[in-house]
């Protein structure tokens, strides 16, 4: 049976009938029955939570800083190259297992192989880490949009005010924490009302309008004088810029930017319909997302290009990375554009946007398992995943003030919570969901709930799964643990 060739646009046709899947929920007498779930109406709202889920703040200051710093037109060759190899491979591997299992984390793991159940609780947390101080980096965001539309520019006017302006916010005892509490309630407000009402709903809403203000962004961008430049350092390779940290970069950036090792793809495939193709949808998925990082990169690199004028000022501004890249060099190069104001105003709209669907995502992952586990309501699940982020996330938004003392190995706690589920949780996840798929499970049914029929896919999809992403993962392990290699 070969497999449908329909171009890609035709599939984001609605499906009538809601996806639902079958959860077992406990009975008298200890037995249990199954119980319908609702999942995602069809494969449009699928492909774009899960694409909303990919695209977020991983996309709009590491990409841009990475491909500054790496070659420009090689790091993003290099980054395509992997996407529609070894990052492809994963996410789809991750769908199959959700939508073979229907079930949450823990539930797929101990499907797939019993003696593997505990490794779900190690998958678990990986979210619960990772949501609160995001929850907190997205009140961040919010603080900036705010400050671009009362018209705060003077903040802004120079690197050594932009600096103290995010330094001073930031270790403020309260107001972070306002501007936290409000992300992280509007995060769990929309999960409140489930997969087809709150998070297939909003990213039909958000997704699109992501599209429109990237584009808009970029093309603005480009047309700045002396941004050009920063257009052929994006799209141009120099093989000669090619080398071992140019590939181990690109890798890292993939495997943090499609979402995977997180719980959301197995979650989100748990809610797929069984008539839609994961191949295609993983195919989308990962255009949308690189498509997205692109977008980011010519919103950035141009802009940066066109103030500073090129050289060495612009090589020294595309040097700071994460946060520094965020919060301080892009609001000075915004308020010294044409229109500057409005730009912040739209770029932080976007970035507020992508931050949103990304949390939506991981928020989601601990409710599917509380309420799959602990046969909880939604709303109380919900409750209590807003508990945890109050308390993790206050500490990592307190650490920049009243508890800056807590440090470990020189980081503080925000930092210490993305080091340990970035750089350590996540690639040792990725390595054994690939070890638990490809020697402890039945490969072959993993394979056909895929849709890979023709036999040297399958070969190629065994041997991408057992041997080449475990070993890309331990590279990212060893980079992520001895930074100096990178």
């Amino acid at each position: 049976m070969k497999e449908d060739q329909t171009p890609l646009i035709g599939d984001f046709a609605e499906d009538s009938a809601p996806a639902e899947t079958a959860e077992a929920m406990p009975q008298e007498g200890g037995e249990t029955a199954p119980k319908k779930r609702v999942g995602f109406s069809g494969k449009l709202g699928f492909v774009l939570a899960a694409a909303g889920s990919a695209v977020g703040l991983g996309n709009l200051w590491r990409f841009p800083y990475l491909a500054a710093q790496y070659g420009g037109g090689m790091f993003l060759l290099c980054y395509i190259a992997l996407a529609v190899t070894f990052g492809f491979c994963l996410l789809v591997l991750e769908i199959a297992i959700g939508r073979k299992t229907g079930k949450g984390v823990i539930g797929a793991f101990a499907s797939l192989n019993k003696k593997f159940k505990w490794f779900g609780f190690v998958c678990l947390i990986v979210p619960i880490i990772i949501v609160p101080y995001y929850s907190v980096i997205g009140g961040w965001v919010l603080k900036y949009l705010w400050a671009f539309l009362s018209g705060d520019m003077a903040a802004f006017s120079s690197a050594a005010s932009s600096e103290s302006f995010f330094i001073a916010f930031r270790s403020n005892a309260w107001q972070p924490i306002v501007f936290f509490l409000i992300f992280a309630a509007a995060t769990v407000l929309v999960v409140v009302f489930g997969v087809q009402k709150g998070i297939e709903r909003v990213s039909k809403i958000l997704m699109p309008l992501l599209a429109i203000l990237a584009v808009f962004l970029a093309v603005y961008a480009m047309c700045q004088p002396g941004a050009l430049a920063g257009v052929k350092k994006l799209f141009v390779p120099d093989f000669k810029d090619f080398r071992p940290q140019t590939l181990l970069a690109a890798l890292g950036q993939l495997f943090y930017s499609m979402s995977l090792a997180m719980c959301i793809m197995i979650t989100y495939g748990s809610y797929m319909k069984k008539s839609a193709s994961i191949q295609k949808s993983g195919r989308q998925i990962s255009i949308c997302d690189t498509l997205f990082a692109i977008f980011a990169a010519l919103i950035i690199i141009p802009s940066i290009y066109s103030v500073t004028g090129g050289g060495q000022a612009a090589t020294d501004a595309m040097s700071e990375s994460g946060p520094s890249l965020m919060f301080i060099v892009l609001p000075q190069v915004f308020n010294g554009m044409l229109g500057g104001r409005v730009i912040g105003v739209i770029f932080f709209v976007l970035v507020l946007f992508a931050a949103l669907t990304s949390s939506i995502s991981l928020v989601e992952a601990i409710v599917a398992v509380l309420r799959e586990n602990c046969h909880l309501k939604r709303w109380v699940s919900c409750l209590i995943v807003l508990g945890i982020m109050l308390v993790l996330g206050c500490l990592s938004s307190l650490g920049f003030g009243p508890l800056s003392m807590i440090k470990i190995g020189g980081k503080g706690v925000l930092d210490i919570f993305d080091y340990v589920s970035n750089s350590i949780l996540m690639p040792i996840v990725a390595i054994i969901t690939c070890i638990v798929a490809g020697y402890f499970s039945d490969t072959n049914s993993l394979m056909d709930e895929i849709g890979m029929r023709r036999k040297g896919y399958r070969m190629y999809y065994k041997i991408m799964i057992r041997y080449i992403a475990p070993v890309c993962m331990a590279a990212i392990l060893i980079s992520g643990i001895f930074p100096s290699i990178l």
